[in-house]
């Protein structure tokens, strides 16, 4: 069967599942692992920098990102993979789902930090986390002795391009909605959730397949991996007041600043620093023309930024970066006028 009739037939499947997919990068020898990983969008179309000349931001006015891409139409689908053998990607947090990537060294020098010494990737240190949980590893598909998924808790699991897992499960009903983590169980093992993907079985990265491993439904996160990976209670960090003048554009800048910090507050998961940057644009373009300031916008939008759960580098990054765009910008005076 032609790759691309098989792209679409997988990612015709992972829809009937009720997972979101969306078009990844078509497979290139020569393209670095992250760049095949990619959405399959136009022009490098981000959030900071996007030209509506795709149809699906034009139409809305705005950046649609991949995780609002994602669908379970089979229209949408057959339509997309039959214009190329694109990659096929999984919304993970659309499709309910919390993924553990356990990956393997990529070079010689990738050896683990002293607490790991000893351990190969993120098989064996995930497998120390679940021995110290009361959990046996034979439920590890292609870990236990046998090499089989043995145990109550084996759950769907994609081999990757380079021999590392992919253990799906299904992301909890009740709590947090739980993110993505970079190294926060251990050494390679990172998770994906809300706002983030993983590159599905039957894709190719390099010119290597992505395999699926065990077929069974996601099984129920492991209650000590949710523990693990819910987030602390987030510091509420207090605004600053802002000065002012007392007359209609100074009122006007208040509720625009006052705007701007709830549509921050409301962001979702994945999407709060594109909701920063936009904020700090908007907010730029009031600066030549007001009493407003770059202080002014940072001590508006940081404790915010902060509160949802923004590093305060990122924070401090997104928010030159729409300055710097929005000042070029400037709304003119009659608008600011009329709408104080």
């Amino acid at each position: 069967m032609p790759e691309a009739s098989l792209l679409l037939a997988a990612a015709l499947d992972y829809a009937a599942r009720g997972w979101y997919v969306f078009p990844l990068r078509p497979d290139y020898p020569n393209a670095s692992e992250d760049e095949a990983k990619r959405p399959a969008f136009p022009n490098r179309c981000t959030a900071a920098r996007c030209d509506q000349i795709d149809p699906r931001c034009r139409a809305a006015g705005r950046h649609v990102g991949w995780e609002e891409r994602a669908t379970t139409d089979p229209t949408r689908i057959r339509r997309a993979w039959s214009r190329q053998p694109y990659g096929i990607g999984i919304a993970c947090g659309p499709s309910g789902l919390l993924v553990v990537d356990l990956d393997v060294p990529k070079h010689p020098g990738d050896t683990p930090p002293p607490q790991w010494a000893g351990l190969f990737g993120g098989m064996d240190v995930f497998a120390v986390l679940a021995e110290q949980h009361g959990t046996p590893t034979s439920w590890i598909p292609g870990y236990g002795p046998d090499g089989l998924a043995t145990g109550i808790d084996a759950t769907y699991t994609v081999t990757t391009g380079r021999e590392g897992r992919h253990l799906y499960y299904r992301h909890p009903a009740t709590g947090p909605k739980l993110g993505n983590t970079t190294g926060g169980l251990g050494w390679k093992i990172d998770t994906k959730s809300h706002g983030g993907y993983v590159v599905a079985a039957g894709s190719r990265v390099n010119g290597r397949r992505y395999t699926l491993t065990f077929d069974r439904a996601p099984a129920p996160l492991p209650e000590w991996l949710a523990q693990l990976l819910t987030p602390a209670a987030r510091p509420a960090y207090q605004p600053a007041p802002v000065a002012l003048p007392p007359d209609r554009r100074g009122r006007y800048v208040a509720a625009a600043i006052r705007n701007q910090v709830a549509h921050l507050a409301a962001a979702p998961d994945g999407e709060r620093n594109n909701v920063l940057f936009a904020s700090a644009v908007a907010l730029g373009q009031l600066i030549p023309v007001t009493t407003l300031t770059d202080e002014d916008v940072y001590t508006a939008l940081t404790p915010a930024a902060l509160s949802a759960g923004l590093t305060a580098g990122e924070v401090a990054r997104t928010i030159a970066s729409g300055l710097r765009i929005g000042q070029q910008e400037p709304r003119r005076l009659s608008t600011a006028g009329r709408s104080a």
